[in-house]
């Protein structure tokens, strides 16, 4: 490997860890966005108050909650940007066709949207917008090589998952008011548009991780896949949590139990509609906008019997994990789930305060990632033989060795 294709693939970590540290800040102003309840203080998509997005007057764009929602427009926007360079320069000169006829695709699409009316010139500008950085980023970098394994396939899976979450988050707005059996379908969208982001967020780490020294490097061998089975059961489980987190917060009805560790003075409390009609009749909630339902309560009781859950199996992978670097993995990532139960109970005992909802939003979204990542070294790793051959080398070394 020469010096230049090793200072090639530190700067493509570096950009990679650039694009993960971008897509978790974008998943904290979209938890800002929800947390203060301004998901339709910008009504109108992708033009914002009729304006180009990027043109947007800074005196409309400092009041109240239109802050939070153009900040996040905007903050989307460039991780869009990011990870369109990063499947350029992953997928070397092969990714540079591609990009091209996508970005010719969309600016033709474009035009054809403007062509329709002015209803949908915005969409038109947005599409051809989009469809012009897409070409200009496809035209650099001629000469770089593709990264190596699977990571040119990541980062196109990357490039598709951002343009799918953009679309949503979009939709989410102009279809806000629409209904699908009897749920709003804004809603519906925001918790997918949620999740989605969690499983973005997961895969760029991924993609920054791969793009490293330490993955370049042979696989190492360890002791035991004992902890194997329990960080992945832990990894589902933090993503069911964000699952249900996403759906309670979507709601838009504030806290469906408003006190902890007990709930409603009791330890399971009573979900009857007379109870649950009480309770909506006791509520000092200003912010909230909806009346609590039997669901939401039940909802939040699973919500909290799964924290119990996962911390007892993140505790296991500590207990279970054998290899030094792989039980301090465990042991951080069981120090994230001590944090972020903290952070649900603040939640609750602050009234749902904006800041410390986001933080436990983004603390998830960590432990989510570190899950991810356990999983991906303790799937490429093998054990290490306990019987020695002769000279200290293992069976299996042995055996390879008269192979060739």
């Amino acid at each position: 490997m020469t010096v230049s294709t090793t200072r090639q693939q530190a700067w493509l970590h570096r950009f990679a860890l650039l694009t993960a540290l971008g897509t978790l800040g974008l998943v904290g102003l979209g938890g800002l966005v929800t947390s203060h309840g301004v998901g339709m203080a910008v009504p109108d998509w992708p033009t914002s108050y009729g304006y180009n997005m990027f043109a947007l007057p800074v005196s409309l764009w400092l009041t109240g909650g239109i802050f939070h929602e153009h900040t996040h427009r905007l903050w989307a926007s460039l991780v869009g940007i990011l990870v369109v360079v990063l499947t350029r320069w992953l997928g070397g000169k092969k990714a540079q066709l591609p990009l091209l006829v996508i970005g010719l695709v969309e600016i033709l699409a474009g035009i054809g949207l403007l062509r329709l009316g002015a209803d949908w010139k915005g969409a038109g500008h947005f599409l051809a917008g989009i469809g012009g950085v897409v070409c200009l980023v496809g035209m650099v970098w001629l000469r770089n090589a593709a990264a190596p394994g699977r990571l040119p396939t990541l980062g196109w899976i990357a490039f598709g998952l951002v343009q799918l979450q953009g679309l949503l988050g979009g939709l989410r707005v102009v279809l806000d008011a629409g209904d699908l059996a009897g749920i709003r379908l804004g809603t519906l969208l925001g918790i997918f548009h949620g999740c989605l982001g969690q499983l973005f967020l997961a895969l760029v780490a991924v993609i920054a991780f791969m793009t490293g020294r330490w993955w370049s490097q042979p696989p190492e061998r360890i002791t035991s896949l004992q902890a194997r089975p329990w960080f992945v059961t832990a990894t589902v489980l933090v993503f069911v949590q964000l699952l249900i987190g996403a759906t309670m917060r979507h709601q838009h009805a504030g806290l469906s139990i408003p006190d902890f560790p007990l709930a409603y003075g009791a330890l399971w409390p009573d979900m009857s509609a007379t109870a649950v009609a009480e309770y909506n009749l006791k509520r000092i909630e200003v912010t909230a906008a909806n009346p609590i339902t039997g669901f939401q309560i039940g909802l939040q009781m699973t919500h909290r019997l799964l924290a119990l859950l996962l911390l007892a199996t993140v505790a296991l992978c500590v207990g279970m994990s054998r290899d030094r670097g792989l039980r301090r993995l465990a042991k951080f990532w069981l120090g994230l789930i001590l944090v972020q139960a903290a952070l649900g109970a603040w939640t609750i005992w602050s009234n749902k305060a904006a800041d410390v909802a986001t933080a436990h939003v983004v603390v998830g979204a960590l432990s989510f990632v570190t899950g991810v990542l356990g999983c991906l070294i303790y799937f490429r790793r093998r054990v290490r033989d306990e019987a020695p051959g002769p000279a200290g080398k293992s069976t299996s070394d042995l055996t390879r060795s008269v192979a060739a």
